[in-house]
């Protein structure tokens, strides 16, 4: 089976995740078996079409995650290559590089990562939780940057897929794309030593229900690692966009910075701190050969590119640091 999750599910009995590998493996059988995607039968045939090549060692620490072999392929199945990935397009996260084949994705993740990466506590030994991970890239990422052992999470069959081609060559058995939700996970895990949701929380009707899903996923003394949409203001406001945001319908709220603090204290979390706070660029997101249409350029206003097509804020995108307290004592009232 092309999307086989039997090493992840092995290494699972050894680990604080002990209790998780029973649930899951019904889960991920459920998923798997009962899926209604119609496309994904076209992305596991593009996936299966990839050429045939030996175990290639990846590297994690440089902008592009990049798959090293070290004997060329030659032009019949460097054209292979190309011809099956481009039948995984779009490719949103990256960018990646396929033996000296670059995707240039339409989002350059490796900006957002050199902006959070020296904030955050030392990954090194940590097994952390990826929630929204697209392909993984960040996951890789992590890997990089000594995690010990990276699980994402999304529902996107494509991104899942095009992880799969990822890992079809470097084989590693350290970081898995899982197609579930994070409210779909079995409940209060309290494992994981980091958990990261980048991009995730405007696309929540709930933002209070997404924090404490987090929180339940962490360790007691974990970190989160939260970037969402924000909004210059004071605390207690929030742009609850009325239609689309930048051409996006199923964005629900945007908080300010101290809105946003104010929420993760609410929902429990302590040391809670903006360490970053930067506007999206069309340097950073755009259209490219590997994501073709349209992009953020065409989203804001052509006359006010401070707005959005809708006239509203352009993105700005914070991250937020915080901490699930020792003990997971909840402190939600103070005398």
């Amino acid at each position: 089976m092309l999307l086989n999750y039997d090493d992840l599910l092995a290494g699972l009995a050894d680990s604080p995740l002990a209790h998780w590998e029973t649930p899951l493996s019904v889960q991920l059988h459920e998923r798997l078996q009962q899926h209604n995607n119609g496309n994904l039968p076209r992305f596991l045939d593009a996936l299966s079409r990839l050429p045939d090549l030996p175990a290639s060692q990846l590297a994690g620490d440089a902008s592009a995650v990049t798959l090293l072999n070290p004997d060329a392929l030659d032009d019949a199945r460097q054209k292979q290559l190309e011809t099956g990935l481009r039948a995984l397009m779009p490719w949103r996260k990256g960018p990646f590089d396929f033996f000296g084949l670059t995707i240039d994705s339409e989002w350059r993740c490796d900006l957002k990562w050199a902006r959070v990466a020296p904030h955050l506590a030392d990954l090194h030994g940590r097994t952390v939780l990826d929630v929204g991970c697209g392909n993984g890239y960040y996951g890789w990422r992590m890997l990089g940057a000594g995690a010990r052992q990276v699980i994402g999470i999304d529902p996107s069959w494509l991104s899942v897929v095009q992880h799969f081609a990822v890992n079809r060559y470097a084989r590693h058995a350290r970081h898995h794309v899982l197609p579930l939700t994070l409210e779909s996970l079995t409940p209060e895990l309290e494992a994981f030593d980091t958990v990261f949701s980048m991009g995730v929380l405007y696309h929540r009707r709930s933002p209070l229900d997404h924090l404490e899903e987090l929180r339940q996923a962490l360790r007691p003394g974990g970190e989160l690692v939260l970037e969402t949409l924000v909004v210059e203001g004071e605390q207690g406001l929030a742009l609850v966009p009325p239609g689309r945001y930048a051409r996006m319908n199923n964005v629900w709220f945007l908080p300010s910075v101290p809105t946003l603090i104010q929420w993760c204290e609410k929902m429990g979390f302590e040391d809670v701190r903006c360490v970053d706070q930067s506007a999206t660029t069309v340097q950073e997101q755009r259209v490219t050969n590997w994501k073709r249409g349209q992009s953020l350029a065409d989203y804001l206003d052509p006359d006010n590119p401070a707005r959005t097509v809708e006239g509203h804020p352009a993105p700005v995108r914070a991250t937020l640091l915080a901490r699930r307290p020792e003990g997971g004592r909840l402190q939600r009232y103070h005398l």
